[in-house]
């Protein structure tokens, strides 16, 4: 594994994008994994190993804002339209003509709309709890957390809180909790830790919300938040083959929307998670292994 970053450019200037990079070149098309909202490049080390054994050329970044990636001067600027220029800046840096994308919930709606433009790279898309359509009560759940990290004590005090906020991941081992605690903080000058995330993104959330919106439905863009996230149309442009992994408690990827989805594109395989809420974790290996699978058909 290989740690580096690329520069991402925004009106403020440019900025350092962390990523981690696993294996080689190969014939096979890289694969790129996006973490979700609050989340880091981490939670693909365990996917990014085996994956990368098998002969894959894995990048995992951390969105601007995040993990060990600069922090944004304005907060408003933490926008689907930055992630979507440094992510194709990433595209670039695999060297690939073609690659295959893995996103958790975030993570997914980039490579969703990636994959919906001409000409676009992605020949498989991987999207982990996500979909075309998030109800306002949904988003309105994450926002009860996201941006709202205390500072800790101790390490031990920062896996008790993300073992909270993140229980719909799904059952993960006490050294899988460990793991992902101690690639989320780091430690201050006071001996205190906090979480590697630019709280300020809270701002944004509702500002994204409310530009799609205003996109999409010009008519209601005044109306904001009263209605949900609609990203239909972008559906109805991808075309490459989807994988959709489905936590079963998830409120922010509903049934009736995988339905929809199907219904609307001809080929959309899913994988339902038991235990899991969004977004499932892909920490386990037999999950994983179908993942593998279907991006070798």
């Amino acid at each position: 594994m290989k740690m580096d970053y690329f520069l991402g450019l925004s009106e403020e200037g440019f900025h350092r994008v962390h990523y981690l990079e696993w294996g080689n070149k190969a014939e096979k098309p890289a694969l790129i994994c996006v973490h979700g909202m609050t989340r880091n490049a981490h939670d693909f080390d365990a996917l990014a190993a085996s994956f990368s054994q098998q002969g894959r050329h894995v990048f995992c970044p951390d969105l601007v804002g995040r993990g060990d990636s600069d922090w944004l001067q304005n907060p408003l600027h933490y926008t689907y339209e930055q992630y979507l220029a440094d992510m194709n800046t990433l595209i670039a840096r695999t060297d690939d003509k073609h690659i295959d994308w893995i996103g958790t919930s975030l993570g997914g709606l980039i490579g969703m709309i990636l994959a919906s433009l001409p000409q676009s790279p992605i020949q498989r898309l991987v999207l982990n709890d996500i979909g075309p359509q998030i109800s306002t009560k949904a988003l309105a759940r994450l926002t009860t957390y996201a941006g709202h990290d205390p500072e800790f004590a101790s390490i031990a005090d920062a896996k008790r809180y993300f073992r909270s906020i993140y229980s719909d991941f799904g059952k993960l081992s006490d050294a899988q909790w460990q793991h992902l605690t101690e690639n989320s903080i780091r430690e201050t000058a006071s001996g205190k830790f906090i979480a590697k995330l630019d709280q300020r993104i809270k701002f944004s959330m509702n500002k994204s919300k409310i530009a799609w919106q205003a996109m999409l439905h010009p008519q209601k863009a005044w109306e904001g938040t009263l209605f949900d996230v609609d990203l239909w149309h972008i559906w109805r442009k991808v075309r490459c083959p989807v994988l959709v992994i489905h936590g079963v408690h998830s409120d922010i990827l509903v049934p009736d929307t995988i339905q929809k989805m199907q219904q609307i594109h001809p080929d959309v395989t899913v994988i339902n998670i038991e235990d899991a809420g969004h977004a499932p974790h892909l920490l386990d290996e037999s999950l994983q292994n179908k993942i593998y699978q279907w991006l070798e058909k």
